[in-house]
């Protein structure tokens, strides 16, 4: 199964980072109009944790399609952050939220080099909070999904960014799986199966059969 690391390693990479690329757009509204209309702050902020996260665990493991992909990952997430804060009026909350981040990331440290010394335990346990973290961002947006069955409306919805998560965490389970790794692999398996339900509901509701609504946030 050896051989088939490189092709996995290389298909993770470049899914991850493509999914990670569609945040380009709110990017590009948010300084073509000055503005963040629209443009959700903390999808950004949980991202970035998420990949500081796995980039620690990467580093500790040696692993390096983990370390480049949650290198620019993180990267991005800051762009985006600081692209933000330059234009939201609600420089404070946005500020108190992103100092919430960095005093977590600080505890954090805190908590995995200082009080857990051997290396093996603390790679245990951060894998163990990153797979938990991950989960629950892929099953945050079952909420929103469920308005949308009720709208029976899939306008809201990002059918690029919905094919970009499958192929990121069906190539993620199967880099885990090739490397017996449980933190990697599990965490990855419900953002398929949202994947999933999203391409059902685009089958179900067609975007071009819409009726005129208000547009849902998801």
């Amino acid at each position: 199964m050896e051989p088939a690391l490189p092709l996995l390693s290389g298909a993770c990479i470049a899914c991850t980072l493509g999914m990670f690329a569609t945040g380009l757009a709110d990017l590009r509204q948010m300084f073509r109009t000055r503005s963040v209309e629209n443009v959700q702050f903390l999808p950004f902020l949980t991202t970035d944790v998420n990949n500081l996260s796995w980039l620690t665990y990467g580093c500790l493991k040696q692993d390096w399609t983990l370390i480049i992909v949650n290198t620019i990952g993180a990267a991005l997430q800051t762009l985006y952050i600081l692209a933000y804060f330059s234009f939201s009026p609600e420089k404070r909350r946005v500020l108190l939220q992103s100092l919430a981040l960095l005093g977590m990331l600080i505890l954090g440290y805190c908590y995995f080099s200082l009080l857990i010394p051997d290396a093996n335990v603390r790679l245990a346990r951060l894998g163990l909070f990153c797979s938990v973290f991950t989960i629950s961002m892929y099953l945050s947006p079952l909420a929103d999904l469920a308005k949308i069955i009720r709208s029976r409306s899939t306008r809201c919805l990002s059918f690029p960014l919905t094919v970009a998560t499958f192929l990121t965490s069906t190539s993620w389970t199967l880099y885990g799986f090739q490397l017996s790794d449980l933190y990697i692999m599990v965490p990855n398996v419900p953002g398929i199966i949202t994947s999933l339900l999203r391409f059902w509901l685009f089958w179900q509701f067609p975007p071009d059969l819409d009726k005129p609504y208000k547009p849902l946030q998801a």
